[in-house]
């Protein structure tokens, strides 16, 4: 048996621990009791593997409505085409559609504790969603992340 729960403190998470037992709703064995104050949201724990999973498999990975070729929101599609305009390599970035996968696209807005798709994520922490990657943009902020990253594709040789 597995309790999720939300507390802002440990000293609260304690006193729920504390609680649940004397109940006898818990086993003794605190290991089973799960503090969520990070996010303050339950994700299932495979859930959660295969979201870190996702964002782990490329530089950038962006939960998205539709595909790259096909976006299927105007937010979306500005996101790729920011990423675009940036020029990162297509190979350093990675999408999902949440459109197929309902399941994902509501465990990922727990996961994150952020409510709207499209989410990006830079070298696997969340950035935010269009606005906030348009403002990067806009302040050149961007622009110096993803050379920290390296995921800018490199410009073609000019012939001399």
């Amino acid at each position: 048996l597995t309790i999720e729960y939300f507390a802002q403190s440990t000293a609260l998470a304690d006193n729920m621990a504390s609680l649940l037992r004397h109940l006898g709703r818990a086993p003794t064995n605190v290991a089973s009791l799960r503090y969520l104050a990070a996010r303050g949201y339950a994700v299932a724990p495979e859930m959660e593997k295969r979201l870190n999973d996702l964002i782990a498999s490329n530089d950038i990975f962006v939960f998205m409505k539709g595909t790259p070729d096909m976006p299927m929101c105007g937010f979306s599609k500005a996101v790729i085409q920011i990423l675009e305009l940036s020029g990162v390599d297509e190979n350093k970035f990675s999408t999902f559609n949440v459109l197929e996968d309902e399941d994902v696209r509501q465990s990922v807005k727990e996961f994150s504790d952020w409510p709207t798709i499209p989410q990006v994520y830079m070298d696997k922490e969340l950035v935010g969603g269009c606005d906030l990657l348009l403002q990067m943009y806009q302040d050149g902020e961007l622009e110096t992340e993803l050379k920290k990253l390296g995921v800018v594709k490199a410009a073609p040789a000019e012939d001399k």
